[in-house]
């Protein structure tokens, strides 16, 4: 039976439980990691993947277990939280005092108490030495660590609910950010617009490289809107596309809009005498984006730093 616990960025470390001590599901223990003792929730590992583990070159390396949690370790973390609250604002302060352009995002505080950790989010380099020794002088016998991270680690880090109802990826599982542009969105047959493509990051959906490779397979042979085409019922034009179907729909000469399976059409070289209206989830025209910043959209320096 083996334990890990998830530690940084949605990564589950293989644990070093001493044959002595029993453990469950669910527990809470300390485990020394790089950056001190820290407080994690224990994991049982199933054998599937206790098996990849072991076969693997890559996993990540054990974490030693210091001690099972007891009641009066558990009102210690409790104590910490709210220290780290406390920390928080009192940074916040002082980052306002300096007037420097940060956004100050969270506060952690390993359970030795030894290393607190500020992590922000900025447009651009920030000096922060007089920060930095306004903090020292407030937080007394205690390493400070101040972070610089993308807000794409910002989203990850507070957590929440996606457009989708679940989790946000990057909070459960996503380990790495994949590099994400509007054609993607474009290719998808996606509305541009920010509402529908872009997370609680301001960034573009992580989600749009997932079945990205099935719509590139689906539209292969599929003509383009606004082409004519023949069908089995005539000559027509493309008016809208449905990619997972694999429906092409054509308006016909007589006004009436028909669905045919892509493998029953044929593009032709004819001027057919239909007007269409084309649809804004096929539009991809460059006006399409005419009022829509799509380089805040787009992954710049600032959306992930892989820092946390």
């Amino acid at each position: 039976m083996k334990f890990a616990v998830r530690y940084l960025k949605n990564t589950f470390y293989p644990l070093n439980v001493p044959e002595t001590v029993t453990l469950h599901d669910g527990q809470m223990v300390i485990v020394r990691t790089e950056k001190g003792e820290e407080a994690l929730k224990v994991f049982l590992v199933n054998p599937q993947i206790e098996q990849i583990w072991d076969n693997s070159k890559s996993k990540p390396e054990p974490l030693p277990l210091v001690r099972v949690m007891s009641q009066r370790d558990l009102q210690t973390l409790d104590d910490i939280k709210k220290e780290e609250v406390e920390a928080f604002f009192k940074c916040q302060a002082l980052v306002k005092q300096h007037n420097l352009v940060m956004n100050l995002v969270q506060c952690r505080i390993t359970f030795d108490r030894r290393k607190i950790t500020f992590y922000y989010t900025a447009p651009e380099r920030v000096d922060f030495r007089a920060l930095l020794k306004d903090l020292t002088q407030t937080f007394t016998r205690v390493r400070i660590d101040l972070r610089h991270i993308g807000v794409r680690d910002e989203t990850s880090i507070l957590e929440g609910v996606g457009i989708c109802g679940q989790p946000f990826c990057c909070s459960s599982f996503l380990r790495k950010f994949a590099t994400i542009n509007v054609k993607l969105a474009k290719d998808q047959g996606m509305p541009i617009a920010p509402g529908k493509i872009s997370g609680t990051c301001g960034r573009l959906l992580c989600c749009l490289t997932y079945e990205y490779s099935n719509y590139i397979d689906a539209a292969k042979g599929m003509p383009p809107v606004g082409s004519s085409v023949m069908t089995t019922e005539g000559l027509g034009k493309v008016c809208y596309l449905q990619f997972m179907s694999g429906k092409v729909a054509v308006k016909m000469e007589d006004g009436k809009t028909k669905e045919f399976d892509k493998n029953d059409i044929e593009m032709v070289d004819a001027d057919v005498n239909v007007e269409i209206d084309v649809p804004a989830i096929n539009n991809y025209g460059d006006d399409d984006t005419s009022n829509i910043d799509i380089k805040q959209l787009e992954d710049d320096r600032n959306s992930s730093t892989g820092n946390i």
